[in-house]
């Protein structure tokens, strides 16, 4: 038993009520009270069931968790994170141990009191055969003269000695289920009847007969919960669902939004037997695909990489068994990095490619050169910066790219808008991340520099404009129940070279919510955009939803200039589709973008016959060909084998004692990372004097 105050989200209210909380393990049950003393008096406000049901917290605030079951999301709030994590950790042990019944429950069918008596008679009498041809065997042992025959009669006679003992264990304990009382839900209670509430444990000696042989099996005293006689048969009463009543009166649903109508996917509690079993459990995958092939017929890889369309090979409630097979796996707050993931949430390309997007509006980039000012330059990087993460998402379902592996490389390029490519005769850069672009063109390289932690290194530049931006990112996943968390942890530097501006900024954390059913992206946490040169800082919010209203990828962001209180600009929106800005000081106004009228360019990289093996597009087109082809059995096994090349190669620098060399990227101090021949090393910054208008903050 476990037992405290809690406050608990009422719709009725619209706000937190204290609440007193019991939690009986052994009945799977969470009730819960108006008052302690209501408790003792056994007047229930309402109850939670546990078995099948989810846990979930909020990685933002360290306070509140919920229980999501039959439907409908509750929400709890605890002093402090302390006393958030005894709650949740007992609630998922009590979880997790109705879950393993349940599991049994699901495999073996609940037999009745009428089976048990016909399988124990059907048991006794092949029991009987059994002894008689053990007992033939033992006289046949006993009658050999030859030592080499004896013997191996012997071994033959101690594993039929064996059987037969564990026969007659298995009668025994279907006698004892047999004369057991009913369970309630699946979990032993004892006495089920209020006048039995007074016997603290029952002593079951069934004596089994076994043929000739009678054996006693003296079974465990199985004592009742220790709760007061006032409030025991609350406990024995385990109600058909979870509620929330008050006086009579039905109370509310504990979310906002209405209970989904949509079957329920297979729950947390309610584990598949196996691996095997829970893929077998879960829906097909849609029919096959055609893909794009060439003339001679191979499959076109790289027209598979340019195919924008989403071959959903099912939504999380598709594959329910499959998924919460892997959750039984972690607990709340678990690290994610090394639990291997299902291959139908992949996303057909790798993480580093997905970094590149992040200039899907190359103009945005450059065009922080072209400001006159120091403060619309800044704002003009908070421009890029925000308008940078829409692009990133292909798929209307959350989906997760490849994990690259260590030694991965990226490389990509981009038109400028009114810069009209050149084909022929065309200047090229000869150095950077992609030496056959032009100057003209923003070119992009990312590299996979550690795989323990998983840490990503990119850079990008364009050579005419003089700007490059260079990065490394520290992904870190998190289980929070009903979402995953990957914290972001890194940094980006924009350097205008000419300028002598550098811009540093930071990442937002990314979340995975509602990972049992249609899964959806959302950005969180604070990030900041700073210039030391001009004293200029841009302090950005990405917030989540709450759970009791709000709108969805709400962004705010406020910019300031040197020690002033106030900022002279704001801007506020979502993220993924429009937000407007003003200028404090003027009071002008502005859309600082709007996705649905701006066009993502189109990134070119090399076909892939042209690329080396550690190139994304040549290292995952395995996977990409078979997830485009819905085969999700084929895309494990291409991941698979890519997988267990890197073990093999992590082993051989092992037993070689060779340490990981990267190719493009170094590392700087403790934990940065940086590109080895930036722009700023390769040219000489033009001695250009400095503008009227860039002295106002200098």
């Amino acid at each position: 038993m476990m037992e405290g105050s809690l406050s608990k989200w009422t719709n009725v209210m619209k706000g937190w009520q204290y609440r007193w909380f019991v939690l009986d393990e052994n009945a799977g049950l969470l009730s819960y009270y108006t008052s302690k003393e209501k408790m003792t008096r056994g007047v229930r406000r309402g109850c939670v069931r546990l078995r099948a049901a989810v846990i979930g917290i909020d990685d933002e605030d360290d306070s509140t968790f919920t229980i999501t079951v039959d439907h409908k999301t509750f929400h709890f709030q605890a002093r402090d994170g302390s006393e958030r994590e005894r709650w949740v950790r007992a609630l998922e042990d009590t979880i997790s141990r109705h879950g393993r019944r349940e599991r049994w429950s699901r495999c073996v069918p609940a037999p009745r009191h009428g089976d048990l008596e016909r399988r124990i008679s059907e048991a006794d009498a092949y029991l009987q055969i059994m002894i008689e041809l053990v007992n033939k065997v033992n006289t046949r042992v006993t009658e050999l003269q030859d030592p080499h025959e004896r013997n191996k009669g012997q071994v033959i006679l101690d594993h039929s000695n064996a059987m037969l003992d564990n026969i007659k264990h298995s009668i025994v304990l279907l006698q004892i289920a047999k004369n057991t009382v009913n369970p309630v839900n699946g979990v032993y209670q004892g006495p089920t009847t209020l006048s039995q509430s007074h016997i603290k444990g029952i002593d079951l000696s069934p004596r089994v007969e076994l043929g000739s042989e009678c054996r006693e099996l003296a079974a465990p005293t199985m004592p009742l919960s220790p709760i007061d006689s006032a409030r025991q048969p609350m406990s024995l009463l385990v109600p058909d669902t979870s509620y929330s009543s008050s006086e009579g009166e039905e109370d509310f649903y504990d979310a906002d939004e209405e209970p989904n109508t949509h079957t329920d996917p297979a729950p947390s509690g309610s584990r598949a037997c196996s691996a095997a079993s829970a893929a077998e459990d879960a829906s097909p995958s849609p029919g096959p695909v055609d893909l794009p092939r060439t003339r001679d017929g191979e499959i076109d890889y790289d027209a598979l990489y340019e195919d924008d369309s989403d071959s959903d090979l099912g939504s999380m409630e598709n594959h329910g068994s499959v998924v919460t097979h892997l959750l039984s796996q972690v607990k709340i707050g678990m690290d994610l990095t090394k639990v291997v993931l299902p291959t139908f949430i992949l996303e057909r390309r790798s993480l580093l490619e997905m970094y590149a997007d992040s200039f899907a509006h190359p103009d945005q980039f450059v065009k922080i050169v072209d400001m006159p000012t120091p403060r619309e330059r800044m704002v003009q990087v908070v421009r890029w910066y925000l308008s940078s993460y829409h692009a990133g998402r292909k798929s209307q379902v959350a989906k997760k790219p490849y994990n690259p592996i260590l030694g991965e490389v990226f490389r990509c390029h981009w038109d400028l808008d009114g810069v009209e490519p050149v084909t022929e005769n065309r200047e090229e850069v000869g150095d950077g991340p992609v030496p056959w672009c032009s100057p003209d063109q923003l070119s992009f390289v990312a590299e996979q520099v550690s795989h323990h932690p998983p840490i990503s290194a990119f850079y990008a530049e364009h050579v005419n404009k003089r700007i490059q931006f260079e990065a490394y990112v520290w992904t870190k996943s998190k289980f929070l129940g009903l979402s995953i968390g990957v914290h972001n942890i890194g940094k980006g530097v924009v350097t205008l070279l000419d300028l002598g501006e550098e811009y540093t900024l930071t990442f937002p954390n990314g979340y995975g919510r509602s990972i049992l059913t249609v899964p959806w992206i959302e950005l969180g946490g604070s990030v900041v955009l700073e210039c030391v040169q001009t004293g200029l800082r841009a302090n950005v919010e990405f917030l989540t939803k709450p759970f009791y209203g709000g709108k969805k990828h709400r962004v705010t962001c406020e910019v300031f200039a040197g020690t002033e209180k106030k900022p002279f600009y704001s801007a506020q929106g979502e993220w993924n589709s429009r937000m407007e800005g003003r200028w404090n000081d003027t009071g002008r106004t502005e859309v600082v973008f709007d996705v649905t009228a701006m066009r993502a360019r189109r990134k070119r990289v090399a076909p892939i016959s042209r690329q080396p093996a550690n190139e994304s597009r040549h290292v995952w087109r395995h996977v990409t060909a078979a997830l485009r082809a819905a085969d999700t059995d084929a895309a494990t096994a291409a991941k698979r084998r890519l997988e267990q090349a890197q073990r093999d190669s992590a082993k051989r620098r092992l037993d070689n004692e060779e340490a990981w060399s990267t190719q493009l990227f170094s590392r700087k101090g403790e934990d940065e990372w940086e590109y080895n021949t930036p722009l700023r090393k390769r040219i000489e910054p033009k001695s250009t004097p400095l503008r009227a208008a860039d002295t106002e903050t200098r």
